[in-house]
């Protein structure tokens, strides 16, 4: 038997999950040890015998996300990924830092942004500072900001037409209401997961990892424990700059190519702190990310 271009639905461990053309699930394992390991959303050749079924070979990738393991080390989360979507909502409150560590992901693999302001029934009438700080920062970098609930019907389907056919990875804060997006764009996520349960032998640890469904208006959801908490030790200091466009053009204006940016003069981040040109908060996160990232 072989099956071409099939998707890896989840990895775990010594084996992975494949969907072949018809959804079925197939439990396949590298042909070696030293094989490369195929990952979330993989396109692969595989085959199967008498005993099991055996990843040939990994399709080329338009993308990977990875993230630091806890020595820094890059590892591989998702592969070819359309757009990754930033949830957050009023409750719990927005992680700016958090947000940004999404934004410098996206910059550096070149995957777009969509940050879905979620549950606005729970929402303040008026916006708090930290909403239109970013607010403003997505109009200047053009990242798409959307507002919804799963309440009105309206705001679920401005957010399914405007990532149709895409391949999504939902991000963000536990208790934003990620599993409940996927449920809604999903019906039949529920159902999926019980059949990777019962295909991989291995009950809820499999479940736990990054999974790839099927979305029936076109494209998939991801859904990735491993970008809860995203490190970056991976990227590198100007992945972080190409985030923050004022901040890193402000550097360049500094009289001294060594500027801390303390009490040295002619510092251009100084004066657009002052002038208020420079957000402090964005400041500060960019000196935190760029330590974390060797800069």
């Amino acid at each position: 038997m072989d099956e071409t271009g099939s998707r890896v639905i989840v990895s775990s461990g010594n084996h992975c999950l494949v969907a072949d053309s018809s959804g079925a699930l197939h439990r396949c394992h590298p042909r070696s040890r030293r094989a490369p390991r195929p990952v979330c959303g993989d396109r692969v050749d595989w085959s199967a015998d008498a005993t099991a079924g055996w990843i040939d070979a990994i399709r080329p990738r338009t993308n990977l996300i990875e993230r630091g393991d806890f020595r820094g080390r890059p590892r591989g989360l998702a592969a070819n990924i359309d757009r990754i979507v930033v949830v957050i909502a009023p409750q719990p409150a927005p992680d700016a830092l958090l947000i940004d560590r999404y934004i410098v992901l996206g910059e550096a693999l070149r995957i777009p942004l969509l940050i879905w302001c979620h549950k606005q029934d729970l929402a303040p009438s008026t916006p708090t500072g930290a909403m239109h700080a970013l607010r403003t920062r997505c109009e200047h970098q053009g990242i798409v900001l959307m507002t919804g609930s799963l309440l009105s019907d309206d705001g679920l389907a401005h957010l399914r037409t405007a990532t149709r056919h895409e391949a999504l990875i939902l991000v963000g804060q536990s208790g934003v209401g990620k599993s409940s997006i996927t449920q809604a764009l999903i019906p039949t996520a529920s159902r999926r997961i019980g059949e990777i349960s019962a295909t991989s032998g291995q009950g809820r640890h499999t479940t736990s990892a990054t999974t790839w469904f099927e979305r029936p208006d076109g494209g998939a959801v991801v859904d990735s424990p491993g970008v809860r908490t995203l490190r970056l030790d991976h990227l590198s200091a100007s992945d972080v700059d190409a985030a923050y466009p004022e901040i890193a053009a402000a550097t360049r204006r500094c009289r001294f190519n060594d500027c801390r940016h303390g009490h040295e003069p002619a510092c251009a981040i100084r004066q657009g702190l002052q002038s208020g040109e420079i957000d402090a908060g964005q400041w500060q996160r960019w000196q935190r990310l760029r330590e974390e990232t060797g800069g």
